[in-house]
């Protein structure tokens, strides 16, 4: 068998991320991918195989609110984690009954 491609929910920060999301953002649907896997090796790839997620989440607070800023609203409640302590961030919004292509 080979390994898997992605991850869901694995490790603290994923952890810690899925609680500071639901507290600001009291999402309807919430998917935290660990993606870092697929980039073991690769820039900013630290070994902690905590370093590249996806975020897939559906909110009513992102309700008649631009791409761009549902993109900040995610960054706000996730505090220092973008940036500081994961690589890279890849992030899906939208609100509820939008087409779920992000």
């Amino acid at each position: 068998m080979g390994t898997p491609k992605f991850t869901f929910m694995t490790g603290s920060i994923a952890q810690e991320m899925e609680e500071l999301l639901r507290a600001a953002l009291h999402p309807t649907h919430l998917d935290i991918i660990n993606d870092s896997t697929l980039h073991h090796g690769h820039s900013g790839d630290d070994g902690s195989g905590e370093s590249h997620f996806t975020i897939v989440i559906e909110s009513k607070a992102f309700d008649g609110v631009s791409r761009l800023q549902r993109q900040r609203m995610v960054n706000a409640a996730l505090h220092n984690i973008p940036g500081e302590r994961v690589h890279a961030l890849a992030i899906k919004a939208r609100a509820p009954g939008e087409h779920k292509g992000g």
